[in-house]
This record gives C-alpha cells, sequence and structure tokens, in this order.
C-alpha cells in the first residue's frame, strides 16, 4: 500500500510530460494563427483601400471619357449624341463634386471644377441648336477638365474673355 501514492505520482508525473509539450505546441501555434490572421486582414484592408483609390480613377476617367465622347461627336456634327454626353457629363460631375468624403475628386479638384458648371446650359443649348461653336466649347472643356485632373489647374469658365465674344456671335 505504500506503494500507491508513488504510483499514483508517477502516473501524474507521466501524464504532465505528455501534456505539457502539446500544450506548449498548441499555443504557439495560436500565436502563428493569430498573427497570420492580422496580416490577412491587413491585407485585405491593403487591398480594399487600392479597390477604392482604382474605383476613383476609373469613375475620373469615365467621366474624362464622357466628355471626349461629346467633344468627338459635335465635332462630327453628331449634336444630340453630344448634347446627351455633355448633359450626362455634367450630371456625374455634379454628383461627383457633391458626394463629400467618398468623392473621387480632391478637396482642390472639387473647387477648381466649380468653373466648369457656368458654361452648362449654354453648351447644352448651343448643342440642342446645332450650333457649331458648340464643338470649340467643348473641346475647351475637355482640356480644362484634363489639365485640372493631372496638374490642378482651374477648369477655365466660358464667361472669361474669348467665350462670350464667341457666344455672341453664334447668336446672329
Amino acid at each position: 500500500m505504500d506503494m500507491l501514492p508513488w504510483i499514483v505520482v508517477g502516473l501524474i508525473a507521466g501524464f504532465l510530460l505528455g501534456f505539457v509539450p502539446m500544450w506548449v505546441r498548441s499555443r504557439q501555434s495560436s500565436r502563428r494563427l493569430s498573427e497570420a490572421m492580422d496580416q490577412s486582414d491587413l491585407a485585405r484592408t491593403q487591398n480594399a483601400l487600392a479597390l477604392a483609390q482604382v474605383e476613383q480613377r476609373l469613375n475620373l476617367a469615365r467621366m474624362q471619357n464622357t466628355l471626349a465622347s461629346a467633344a468627338i461627336d459635335a465635332r462630327r456634327g453628331d449634336y444630340e449624341l453630344a448634347r446627351q454626353a455633355a448633359s450626362s457629363f455634367f450630371t456625374s460631375l455634379r454628383a461627383e463634386a457633391n458626394k463629400g468624403d467618398d468623392s473621387s475628386l480632391s478637396q482642390a479638384q472639387k473647387a477648381l471644377v466649380e468653373p466648369a458648371f457656368a458654361p452648362r446650359d449654354e453648351i447644352i443649348s448651343l448643342l440642342a441648336r446645332s450650333d457649331p461653336v458648340s464643338t470649340e466649347r467643348l473641346s475647351d472643356l475637355y482640356v480644362s477638365f484634363r489639365e485640372m485632373l493631372l496638374e490642378q489647374r482651374p477648369i477655365i469658365s466660358q464667361a472669361d474673355g474669348r467665350g462670350e465674344a464667341s457666344g455672341e456671335e453664334s447668336v446672329s
């Protein structure tokens, strides 16, 4: 009977000798899994940010493409398609400028784009009347918009300088 406590102690020691290494491995595996999940979350976040940037650039490129399409259609004499594309451009530009923090436009670009809305009604009217002056106005607006996107220069309002003179010539 004196041996029973030693046998119990031996069994407990044997159990602990088997349990401790497994417990250590389990903790190490758990730590590695946690680190891997953290890295995965970081990668997912970075991918989401990159995707958002690509979507913003794509949105700006679509607007630029729509404006270019309007200018080309007007140059070809297809004023109705040009009017629709120009209207779509102004609508999407206004929506983008009003989005707030989710906008594809930076705050500086939003300020620079405001002058583009001044000639909106005039350009749409010129296109509706199939006036060839609209071709020049759309081309100027396209160049200004592209420069604003690339170099953050303000978009030239058609009321500046030659814009009004050209408008008076088209009335006669």
